[in-house]
């Protein structure tokens, strides 16, 4: 048996009943169900195999085609629970709860310091937050100087960076967001609450309007 009862064709891995899916996140049912069809489309859009790969993500994300996109890698690699490079089902509802209206300032900035916590150590080093913004301005098509952008990240370690220690560990990343709370922003997607009634294109807007200030 499927996972819904329209019984689909092809069983959809991690594919869990959505009444307990939505227990566990900030999803209804109703939204999980809609969801379904969505993680369909994306998973079949390069290998029918019921699963999203990177590249299916990739292209789902990105609104460039072309461009291998640096933000949609790393959402991915989080969503990716079990590091198998695979999405299944219950990954991809799990996953897109953070970023769903309803979901806790908490869990969005503990999403978003795994994004930047690239080496999984529990800190974020300059390298790592150089790295994600010049990924983002690219995204953006913004186009700013070496020095622009190291005035950037000086002055984010500067504000971070709360004991001088060269790094961001989840305390100090914890009250920065909490003092711009704009770097979360991109973390809430307002159409996640109307997925039942609108089939928007599923894209990030990654902008960086704000760091730049």
């Amino acid at each position: 048996m499927g996972c819904f009862s329209s019984k689909p064709s092809k069983q959809i891995a991690g594919c869990d009943n959505p009444a307990d899916l939505a227990l566990g996140t900030s999803f209804s049912v109703s939204e999980v169900e809609a969801l379904y069809e969505l993680f369909k489309q994306i998973s079949n859009s390069l290998v029918n195999d019921g699963l999203i790969h990177k590249e299916e993500f990739q292209l789902a994300l990105s609104e460039n085609r072309k461009r291998e996109n640096f933000f949609a890698q790393r959402v991915f690699d989080v969503f990716d629970l079990k590091k198998d490079g695979v999405l299944e089902f219950g990954e991809f509802v799990k996953g897109l709860s953070v970023f769903h209206p309803n979901a806790s300032e908490e869990e969005k900035i503990d999403f978003a310091f795994k994004l930047y916590d690239f080496k999984h150590i529990g800190h974020i080093g300059r390298e790592e937050v150089k790295l994600m913004l010049i990924a983002l301005l690219a995204e953006s098509d913004v186009n700013l100087s070496d020095e622009v952008i190291e005035t950037i990240l000086e002055k984010t370690f500067v504000d971070a960076d709360l004991n001088r220690d060269g790094k961001i560990d989840r305390d100090d990343w914890r009250n920065f967001v909490c003092r711009n709370p704009a770097m979360i922003k991109m973390m809430t997607l307002p159409y996640l609450k109307d997925i039942t009634t609108t089939f928007p294109s599923f894209i990030f807007h990654s902008k960086v309007d704000d760091l730049s200030t």
